[in-house]
């Protein structure tokens, strides 16, 4: 049996949260060491999965860069949010539709179609699939990092209904 990194341990018996938690990094790292091209083949994957979901998710714009278009290109603001959320707090002029609807609702944006659609949900993490649908569609389509909740976050303004 080989001695372990932590065998010699002089402050006594270790509690077995900490036991456990060394044993498992030491065998993590083992692992680690063992198995590196494996290890570099996941990262790969990984990385490329998260490329891949970028890509499809379409352009992001930052919050001040969505105020730009706003102002200067007359973009339309899309919340994707339900109805309850909206009416806490949501950007001027914006219009609500709901995801669930939004397929069912493309004709009301028709009229947008040659002007940036800003998509807008809580944290903008859901906003990709309806980037994508609308991209598909002709519309030119990007969504808001970070959403609301980063909209809040560098306090700008909401109209609250």
């Amino acid at each position: 049996m080989h001695r372990r990194w932590w065998a010699g341990h002089s402050g006594g018996i270790l509690p077995p949260s900490i036991f456990m938690t060394m044993v498992i990094m030491e065998q993590l790292f083992e692992f680690v060491g063992n198995h590196a091209g494996l290890i570099a083949i996941w990262g790969a994957f990984v990385v490329a999965l998260m490329w891949d979901n970028n890509r499809r998710s379409g352009d992001s714009v930052s919050t001040a860069q969505a105020t730009h278009l706003i102002n200067r290109e007359n973009a339309l603001v899309v919340d994707i949010r339900d109805k309850k959320e909206f009416s806490t707090g949501h950007l001027a002029g914006a219009v609500n539709i709901p995801y669930a609807n939004l397929a069912s609702r493309l004709s009301e944006l028709e009229r947008h179609k040659n002007n940036p659609i800003i998509l807008v949900c809580k944290s903008g993490q859901t906003v990709g699939v309806a980037g994508k649908m609308l991209r598909e569609k002709g519309f030119n389509a990007v969504r808001m990092k970070g959403g609301m909740m980063e909209w809040n976050n560098q306090n700008l303004p909401l109209v609250k209904k």
